[in-house]
């Protein structure tokens, strides 16, 4: 099996990259897959305390394949994706977001669930789901409105507006801004650092609390999204806008 997602486990820290640069890192069946066990390893290891996800200094990541989405749909709830969504949720241990270019999609909804998210001067992020003819994911229709209020929430979801790595702190999607992609990952580093030297059971279990208040409703959202965003996939709508994106 290719590694469209790398694993480096150093004292601790693990850092799962994605890696698909040919393809902006866009995420296909197989990634969902692999990331997806990638995070149920980590989660059984004893020997991981903090978990880094990236594209590496250049992007982050472009969003769904859209022509995997439309040879190879998910069909129901068990599809990858899905699956990924929630061993995201599930997860107690830190999740830290080292950001560099394009967050398109997924790629942005996914930081909704992060502990901590750093961006470049450079990342971009953006939620084309409406333009494809789809619906809100991961949650993203609950806790963007949640997060920044209905008018910036509906900014981002139904206006299909691009927010640079400034305005994302700015917003509250990010915690820090970086120059550069290096500079990111770096810094990203040394926070995951800083994690790691606090007592473990105790950094779990606040995360844990910091979750659960909200993790039912949550769970529901993703649940209700999840189902639309299938039924949207096969609507002429959504099949006409994903063909005119799709190079053969």
């Amino acid at each position: 099996m290719n590694e469209l997602i790398t694993r480096d486990l150093h004292q601790g820290l693990l850092t799962l990259t994605f890696n698909r640069p040919d393809k902006l890192n866009a995420l296909n069946t197989a990634m969902y897959t692999q990331l997806g066990d990638q995070l149920l390893a980590a989660t059984e290891d004893a020997e991981v305390e903090v978990i880094l996800l990236t594209g590496g200094p250049q992007c982050f990541c472009a969003g769904n394949d859209l022509k995997d989405f439309l040879d190879n749909p998910p069909s129901d709830m068990d599809s990858p994706v899905f699956r990924l969504m929630r061993l995201v949720m599930a997860l107690d241990k830190p999740l830290i977001a080292a950001v560099a270019g394009p967050a398109i999609g997924i790629g942005t909804t996914l930081l909704l669930h992060c502990d901590q998210v750093l961006v470049s001067r450079s990342a971009k992020l953006r939620m084309p789901f409406v333009p494809l003819g789809l619906c809100p994911e991961f949650g993203s229709s609950l806790l963007l409105p949640r997060l920044l209020g209905h008018a910036r929430a509906a900014r981002l979801l139904l206006c299909n507006e691009l927010l640079t790595g400034e305005q994302a702190v700015e917003w509250g999607l990010a915690n820090e801004l970086h120059e550069d992609g290096e500079q990111c990952l770096a810094a990203a580093r040394k926070l995951a650092e800083r994690l790691q030297a606090l007592p473990q059971d105790a950094l779990r279990i606040s995360k844990r609390l910091l979750k659960d208040a909200h993790r039912q409703e949550l769970e529901v959202t993703v649940q209700r999204e999840g189902l639309l965003f299938i039924e949207r996939l096969h609507t002429p709508e959504a099949k006409a806008a994903l063909r005119a994106l799709v190079k053969d």
